[in-house]
């Protein structure tokens, strides 16, 4: 009871049907006022709406610099049609009882959970610059680590999300993960069902929610902060011209102390080093001749400029001469289970080049620096 009211909190083990048939007959013996679930209005379009995939202009994902959260999002969904395969129950199916029986004792539904843009956007924000360097690489690897579920993945899914579980290996190596992935949730959580509208109401969380919801329930929480994408700091906004600005001031340097000849060489190794790091990158995700090539010219320009990337020319470079096609759309279901469907599937292919020619063309602008610093 809280204020008066009642709530009945259903912490659930999101791979069981037992799980399922419990939030069923809850809603149906309850019949409550008001049903919440822990899902976001993204996440419960997804689940509702499968077919959605091929609405996606992947070209403006690129252009809008979403591409990272659409990776993720096919990561987690990658885990689930695992999951739902060798289960034969798809994770978060108690979420689809709920919503079903709640319209069927005509309950409102309230989507309980934070949106997940701003969920990754909060972690990604709140990470130093070591710990993204080695985020990322942690991500795309626990991609193609193993192509099954492991029995210690499912008891790990009993009580937390996929969310959790798909960040969960990078988390442990990044303790400050958990504040946005599950603390902060709690919090959010909390809020939501505790402000649900009605006198009588159910609640389907994660049964690893549970001790969180209820500890932060009837406490004063500020939701708009939970809400907020954290600014970029005053490095985070101008890191990238100071940086850009660093460089041209070697070539400057390599000048004035060394001569005209000193300074081109300077210019010409920084171009070999840093077109050859993103035309490989290009090249090992088996992109289209010219996008390699594409690639290669844009890097040496676009590590001089923070405002555009290498990955990002490379991307609508690839989504322009191969551009994905209603089957990869149709197909990404069960493309996204294996490693050769993600490299096959042109719209997977297409995200991991974004990304990979971005981090390779990084590692080329750290490999250039000590080489031109030669020459003054």
């Amino acid at each position: 009871m809280q204020g008066g009211r009642e709530i009945i909190l259903i912490g659930t083990a999101h791979v069981s049907r037992e799980s399922a048939d419990l939030v069923e007959r809850t809603i149906d013996e309850e019949k409550p006022d008001t049903v919440c679930v822990e899902l976001c209005k993204p996440r419960y379009e997804a689940i509702r709406q499968r077919d959605k995939w091929q609405e996606t202009d992947i070209v403006k994902v690129i252009r809008e610099k979403r591409t990272s959260i659409l990776l993720s999002q096919l990561i987690m969904a990658s885990l689930q049609r695992k999951i739902a395969q060798k289960f034969n129950i798809t994770p978060g199916e108690e979420m689809l009882r709920a919503i079903d029986r709640a319209s069927a004792v005509g309950a409102e539904i309230v989507l309980a959970d934070r949106e997940i843009r701003v969920t990754l956007l909060r972690t990604w924000r709140m990470m130093g610059f070591w710990s993204k360097v080695k985020f990322l690489p942690d991500v795309l690897l626990s991609l193609f680590a193993t192509e099954e579920i492991t029995e210690e993945e499912i008891e790990k899914l009993k009580q937390h999300d996929v969310l959790e579980l798909a960040l969960q290996s990078v988390g442990e190596k990044l303790p400050g993960l958990k504040t946005t992935l599950i603390d902060e949730r709690d919090l959010y959580l909390a809020h939501t069902i505790g402000h649900a509208p009605g006198a009588r109401i159910v609640a389907v969380v994660g049964a690893g929610h549970v001790p969180g919801i209820q500890k932060h329930f009837g406490e004063e929480i500020d939701i708009e902060s939970l809400n907020r994408i954290p600014e970029k700091g005053l490095w985070g906004r101008f890191a990238g011209w100071f940086f850009s600005l660093a460089i041209v001031g070697l070539f400057i340097a390599g000048f004035f102390y060394s001569g005209s000849q000193a300074s081109l060489k300077m210019i010409t190794w920084w171009a070999v080093i840093t077109a050859s790091f993103s035309g490989l990158g290009a090249l090992i995700l088996l992109a289209h001749p010219l996008t390699i090539l594409a690639s290669a010219i844009a890097a040496p320009i676009t590590t001089l400029h923070p405002l555009i990337a290498a990955g990002w020319v490379a991307g609508l470079t690839e989504a322009t001469l191969r551009k994905p096609q209603v089957r990869d759309f149709l197909a990404l279901q069960d493309d996204i289970v294996s490693v050769r469907g993600f490299f096959r599937n042109k719209i997977t292919r297409l995200l991991l080049l974004v990304v990979f020619v971005n981090l390779t063309t990084s590692i080329g602008t750290f490999v250039a620096i000590p080489v031109i610093m030669r020459f003054i």
